[in-house]
Order: structure tokens, then sequence, then C-alpha cells
């Protein structure tokens, strides 16, 4: 399977498309909720020693490294990074999906990266309120707050919304 533009858009729509600095031409580096420097649409950005950019001492650096500039760079590298996270969704569940599904969990783990309980809870076809109520209970808080963030709370209700439809 394939993500359709249905869940391309809806990646799109929760990661946004990354401009860390509106007063320059294209597009800049942004630091996300948990403090990872990221381009395009959400793709974080690594250092040559494998760690991620973080935090405002990294900023010069992920300026100085950017490789998305623009929408159609942005688009194109988002094609790219779900290659390997549709792989995962492929890999790791073991029971039939709908498009919708497919969708709904490449687009959480582009986000999370993975999930071995939500993983177990579809393979092991927990019921539809489980499945549900795990998917908008986890991966809502970000850098150790143990407070939900509204806009990762609405993000997971869309995911396991359109899993559901």
């Amino acid at each position: 399977m394939v993500t359709s533009y249905k869940g391309l858009n809806l990646i799109k729509k929760w990661e946004g498309i990354h401009d860390g600095d509106l007063k320059q031409i294209g597009l800049q580096p942004k630091m996300d909720p948990v403090g990872i420097w990221t381009e395009g649409y959400g793709r974080a950005m690594r250092k040559p020693d494998g760690n991620f950019a973080k935090g405002i001492e990294d900023k010069k650096w992920a300026y100085d490294n950017i490789t998305i500039s623009s929408e159609k760079e942005a688009e194109e590298a988002l094609r790219v990074d779900i290659r390997p996270v549709e792989r995962l969704v492929v890999s790791k569940i073991k029971v039939p999906l709908n498009q919708n599904q497919f969708d709904a969990l490449v687009t959480m783990f582009y986000n999370i990266g993975f999930s071995t309980t939500l993983t177990k809870l579809i393979n092991s076809k927990a019921s539809k309120s489980t499945i549900y109520n795990w998917w908008t209970t986890h991966y809502v808080t970000g850098q150790g707050n143990p407070k939900p963030l509204p806009g990762l709370v609405k993000r997971r209700k869309e995911e396991a919304t359109l899993f559901f439809s």
C-alpha cells in the first residue's frame, strides 16, 4: 500500500510547512514543540553525528544546513520520508487494512516514530473503543510536559477518526 492524497494532506495539515523566518525568502528551518529543528513538512534535521539538531543552540547549524527551500521540495521530501513509514506499517500490521486505516497509521507513525502498543491492539483486533481511546490519549504531550498539547490532541482524534472511517 501507499499513502493516498488524504493521508498526505493530513500530514501536511498537521505538520505544516516549516518556515522559521517569514521575513526571509524561501523556507527556513523551524523548531518543533519538542525543540527539534525541522524543515519542509516535519523532516527532522540530523547533525553529522546522527543526533537531532535541537534547541536554540543548534539554530545556526540548522539554518546553515537547510536542504528544503521551496514548497515543491518539501512535497518531494515528504514523499521520500513516508516510504520507510509505509514499509513499517506493512511489516508490523498483520491484519487487513483499508486505505483510511493505512493512511491514519502512516500519519501517526510519521509524527511519533512507532508504537508497539497500538500495533498490538490493532493486530489483536481490540475493540474500536479500546483502540480509539488509546490512540487519542497517547503521544499528546511534548518535552516531558505532562499537560497535553491542544494541537496533538486534535491531531490524534483526527487520525483515530480516519482509522475508523
